[in-house]
């Protein structure tokens, strides 16, 4: 599975970099995320609740941050294993660029599933990774702007 993004943000490169950073902004913002901590420098252990189509599990995983050159861009790397149902592995480059009082942030995403969830066929897997992008750049971009706002911009399958 690819995916590549690009989101408008309403706040200042050096708020969306902090935002990025803080384990209580992406707890708070990732789908069904029950739990994020610093497991160690750039390393966090996360879990997560996920349904896609009939299938539910709990993920439970490590991200690490990579190739980091703060405020403007770093890479995600992990892999997360949701017993019976499968896992997901893959990386994400982020890049944010500066636009005035504003941010726009663009991703992008290559990932493996394995198990169950990889039975169900790519359409449906892409379908929910773009539903679940959309719901994350909503709630992070009212995370950054106070409230004020939700994201601009598009999550496509590639």
């Amino acid at each position: 599975m690819d995916l590549k993004g690009e989101y408008r943000l309403p706040a200042r490169r050096e708020a969306v970099w902090a935002a990025l950073n803080d384990t209580d902004v992406l707890r708070d913002c990732i789908p069904g995320c029950q739990s994020l901590e610093m497991t160690g420098e750039n390393e966090m252990a996360a879990t997560v609740v996920t349904k896609i189509g009939p299938v539910k599990a709990k993920f439970e995983g490590q991200v690490r941050l990579e190739n980091i050159e703060a405020p403007q861009s770093y890479s995600i790397v992990g892999e997360g294993k949701g017993g019976i149902a499968g896992f997901a592995k893959g990386g994400a480059d982020v890049h944010l660029a500066e636009d005035g009082d504003e941010t726009i942030l663009t991703y992008d995403v290559k990932a493996q599933v394995g198990g169950k969830i990889a039975q169900l066929g790519g359409r449906l897997i892409d379908s929910t990774a773009k539903k679940l992008a959309g719901q994350f750049f909503d709630c992070f971009a009212e995370k950054v702007s106070g409230g004020a706002s939700s994201a601009e911009g598009t999550t496509e399958a590639v």
